[in-house]
């Protein structure tokens, strides 16, 4: 093989020597991924010493995957999906439409947001960042790519790496399963990102093979002295010499060696002593020297390069160095000509040394001046915002009427991309410029609202400080909705609540200016967010809002009126209002709901809780997948955590336990980067509850243990919710008196919050059986009575079940039976499938002390099927040891075939008997890779199958032996 020998100053186009190991360590690496899945190499070294290089040869000679590149830079560090959009674009456009709409299917519009600039997708979101969702869809692609052939993802100078694009390259190694992709990053060992905590994930050893490029050795150092002078066997004391005044470093060897040849140095013995010291200060001075040698053009062009970026058109270089095209074309020719610039395409440096040694020629002061002209140019020659807002951050403070318009529409673009991080760093940039009172207010309110889909403290922060400036009383009311949003995410905010109360109550209350629609409209829409006030937290609201104009009479027609509409259910709701009423209330509030908005909080805040405690499961399933496919792509990172534990909550609802406790998991995986999980509290509570009902008490308790202290004092709607779960420890524990007091202490605080609701908070039911553990059989009956009441009154099946369940326990002879078969016919009609199996095991329970053998056997078989199914393990010992005790015989575990399944394990056995790959499969139903596994171990248990290998017979087998009969007892 022959090899172009280099002219230029750092010899980017020498041969490769001296890396056959590294060579062979990539070669195994590769070995790994077309055998096992994902991995990520890391080529980490010194400036020059070859990672790129090494890199480039490696691939060029293994032909076995398909090569996608990025090269990051300093100034890019900024864009949002920057080296996203450099791996994939040149493929997408270059692959048919088809093609294109085949690898896009299912993802484009969050893809195409991230990968082309000129895609007309949905409006642009509010704020986005790289959610769960988004980078799913980018998994998508990769996936169909990697299906085609194996994949390599090649990103040099990652310490340069824009965050958006470095979030999806560690979401992309931590969740991908097999796929044959293989990641590899150069590095600068002095300027990794070692605090990053996205760069350590990438690179640690669990994911990562990271090889050391070190300096050449003498031999390498000869192989070079061979190439470019020709000579079989140069000299070895030539060789040592040349090592010994480099280092080894190859950069430093190219130019050393391209220097001495210039000069008429021989590679023999009698020219050693000719050898200069190389360093990076030396040939830093060398590409000095020759630029000062050359003219004012020339110098001027290779700054343009410096502050503009490598393949910048000719035109923007001469608006730069204020000339004309053909000036500029000159002087590049005179910068090849000295060895600095590449011969190929728009002028581009040899050698990022190069850029680096012309930037430090220059002052801080003239490295600003210079970033700020290549703004200003940048902006007049329409070049991307990303682009001119780069210059502007490196430029530091930068006057002019289009700074502030171009960081503001760079921020948009950012918004639109997924990247809400990089859009808050534009806007606190234009923070800097000189705004007037009203002019900065806005720009903080644009900052707190792109801020409150991944740092809710950021966002408080921010739109207070907009609340001072903003005199529009629309934009005031748009502050206070994003405020009041991100209080909500923000567990643990020391924010003044009180105050941000003050000033919702404050423009509720002030003169409007006429009964027109928009005041009107404000005044409800003030009234719903201090009614969320006044229920998220009451400890610090004043007296209840008055009614606003027009709310005895409220159509369905605008937000605020559908605000209202949901709020009044909730309140019914809490009141045990008949369901009925509360169900058509809360049917004009949600009827085609709209996608959410910070303007339309905390509309569907309400809605889901009504649907969720009216028992309305399916309908409140189906809301969470909308808003789930509504906001994907749109950066909702907060908001995408809490529909995570409100699937969470369903799945407990329905009794799916193993599904529950894996999307409360979910949920904690997906923290705010501030480190503060919405709605922790209720994660623990599910988390707790399915604990115990797998028998796993230490746990529970391990859990329950980090908040005994934090928030005792406080008044929330999830803490009756947590004393509840937390008195179901303590019984568990053998602690009955204990458990006793904490749910005394949930009545106490569900009335303080005015719930009275057993659907919402079914507490004395639960003391009921407590109670008559304890021997006290009046208090039992008291307060079983009162539950039985109140859910007669609210009419909600669940709630009835539940306390006619409690009502029968404690109530003696024939209608204490009753009540409990009562409980069992009303619990069939709902989804709450878990506590249809506890009355099935009183009620069997009750027939067994009648000595009604068959009857107790038919209803602890029934509660036991159940029990198995919702993975309720303590609740089927104790059925199982019932069914023994009344003559029946006890199936194996795993035999009750699909029945068994919950509806979660089922969709997925369906989609993995069809051929579906897991992470396919989470995909498809906007789940984690944790929870599709999680529910085919469980399904392989019930089923009685080992693995994938059986699922299709068994779910075929099943499926047949669906309409059969149970056989009889014996």
């Amino acid at each position: 093989m022959t090899f172009a020998h280099s002219r230029d100053a750092c010899g980017d186009d020498w041969p490769l020597v001296g890396r056959e190991r590294e060579l062979a360590a990539m070669d195994a690496v590769a070995a790994e991924v077309l055998s096992g899945g994902p991995r990520v190499v890391q080529l980490e070294g010194s400036a020059g010493i070859g990672k790129s290089a090494l890199l480039s040869t490696w691939w060029a000679r293994n032909g076995q995957f398909r090569v996608l590149r990025a090269r990051c830079h300093p100034l890019e560090r900024e864009f949002a999906f920057g080296a996203v959009r450099q791996l994939f674009k040149p493929l997408l456009a270059a692959v048919s439409d088809t093609d294109r709409a085949r690898l896009l299917e299912g993802s484009a519009a969050a893809t195409l947001r991230a990968l082309d600039d000129a895609a007309v997708t949905d409006p642009p979101p509010e704020a986005a960042t790289a959610t769960a969702a988004t980078l799913r869809e980018l998994d998508a692609l990769v996936s169909r790519l990697s299906r085609r052939q194996p994949l390599l993802l090649a990103v040099d100078a990652l310490q340069w790496i824009d965050q958006p694009s470095l979030r999806w390259l560690v979401h992309f190694v931590g969740r991908a399963d097999s796929h044959p992709v293989l990641i590899a990053v150069t590095t600068r060992s002095a300027e990794g990102r070692r605090l990053d905590p996205l760069f350590a994930e990438l690179v640690r050893p669990a994911n990562c093979h990271t090889l050391v490029v070190e300096p050449l050795d003498v031999d390498g150092v000869g192989q070079l002295v061979r190439t470019l002078w020709g000579a079989k066997e140069p000299d070895e004391a030539f060789c040592a010499a040349c090592h010994a005044a480099t280092g080894g470093h190859p950069l430093f060897v190219r130019a050393l060696l391209h220097q001495a040849q210039r000069s008429g140095v021989k590679p023999t013995t009698e020219f050693r002593d000719r050898i200069p010291t190389v360093t990076l200060s030396t040939l830093g001075g060398e590409i000095s020297h020759r630029l000062c040698q050359a003219s004012d053009e020339v110098v001027a062009l290779a700054r343009a390069l410096a502050f503009l970026g490598d393949r910048k058109p000719p035109e923007l270089l001469a608006a730069y160095c204020g000339t004309g095209r053909a000036v500029v074309q000159s002087a590049a020719e005179e910068l090849r000509s000295l060895g600095l610039l590449r011969a190929d395409g728009n002028p581009r440096f040899t050698h990022p040394v190069v850029r680096d040694t012309v930037l430090a020629t220059l002052s801080p002061e003239e490295l600003g001046v210079g970033h700020a002209r290549a703004a200003q140019v940048s902006c007049l020659s329409g070049r991307p915002d990303e682009e001119v807002a780069a210059h502007l951050l490196a430029a530091g403070p930068v006057h002019g009427s289009w700074v502030l318009p171009a960081l503001r529409r760079a921020a948009t673009e950012a918004l639109r991309r997924g990247a809400p991080e990089t859009a808050v760093t534009y806007l606190r940039s234009a923070l800097h410029q000189p705004l007037d009172e009203s002019e900065r207010a806005r720009v903080l309110l644009e900052l707190g609202t792109a801020a409150s889909h991944y740092d809710a403290a950021l966002a408080i922060s921010c739109v207070t400080g907009a609340l001072e400036g903003l005199t529009d009383e629309a934009a005031r009311s748009d502050a206070l909705g994003v405020l009041a949003y991100s209080l909500l995410l923000s567990r643990g905010s020391r924010t003044d609540l009180s105050s941000v109360d003050r000033k919702i109550a404050a423009l509720s209350e002030r003169p409007t200016s006429g009964p027109g629609a928009a005041d009107r409209e404000l005044a409800l829409r003030m009234s719903a967010l201090r009614s969320w006030m006044e229920f998220e937290r009451p400890s610090v609201t004043g007296p209840a809002p008055a009614p606003p104009p027009g709310a005895d009479d409220l159509a369905d027609r605008t937000a605020g009126e559908r605000q209202l509409l949901a709020i009044r259910a909730f309140h019914a709701l809490r009141a045990a209002l008949p369901a009925p009423y509360v169900a058509a209330l809360i049917e004009r509030a949600s009827v085609n709901l709209p996608a959410f908005s910070h303007d339309l909080f905390p509309l569907h805040y309400f809605v889901a809780q009504t649907l969720l405690y009216l028992d309305e499961l399916d309908t409140a399933d189906r809301l969470n997948r909308h808003l789930t496919r509504e906001i994907s792509g749109r950066g909702m990172e907060l908001l995408v955590s809490s529909l995570t534990v409100y699937r969470a909550v369903l799945a407990l609802r329905r009794g799916n336990i193993a599904e529950a406790l894996a999307a409360a998991q979910d949920a904690a995986d997906h923290a705010s980067p501030a480190g503060r999980l919405p709605y922790a509290l209720t994660v623990d509570t599910i988390r707790i509850d399915a604990l115990l009902a797998q028998g796993r008490t230490e746990a529970a308790e391990k859990i329950a243990a980090t908040h005994a202290v934090a928030g005792q004092t406080e008044v929330a709607w999830e803490r009756p919710r947590f004393l509840m779960s937390l008195a179901a420890l303590r019984i568990a524990q053998g602690e009955l008196r204990a458990g006793l007091s904490l749910l005394r202490e949930c009545g106490h605080h569900s009335e303080a919050l005015g719930t009275v609701s057993p659907a919402m908070s079914p507490w004395r039911s639960r003391a009921v059986a407590v109670h008559l553990a304890l021997g006290d059989a009046g208090p039992a009956r008291t307060l079983a009575e009162q539950e039985l009441d109140l859910a007669r009154r609210c009419r909600i099946p669940r709630a009835l079940g539940v306390a006619l369940r409690a009502a029968g326990t404690v109530t003696e002879g024939r209608r204490g039976l009753d009540m409990l078969a009562e409980a069992v016919t009303v619990l069939r009609t709902t989804p709450a499938r878990l506590e249809l199996a506890r009355a099935c095991h009183d009620f069997g329970v009750a027939l067994l002390r009648r000595d009604d053998k068959r009857g107790a056997r038919g209803a602890l078989r029934n509660g036991l099927d159940l029990a198995i199914g919702c993975g309720a393990t303590v609740l089927a010992a104790r059925l199982e040891e019932r069914l023994h005790l009344a003559g029946g015989r006890v199936a194996r575990s795993g035999t009750q075939g699909i029945r068994g399944l919950t509806a979660g394990e089922e969709r997925v056995c369906t989609l993995a008997a069809q051929g579906y790959s897991n992470k396919q499969i989470a995909e498809l139903l906007v789940v984690s890779l944790r929870t599709v596994e999680t529910h085919l171990t469980g399904a392989y248990r019930k089923l009685g199958i080992t693995g994938r290998p059986h699922l299709a017979a068994a779910m075929a087998s099943a499926d047949r032996c669906r309409g059969g009969s149970e056989p009889a007892d014996s």
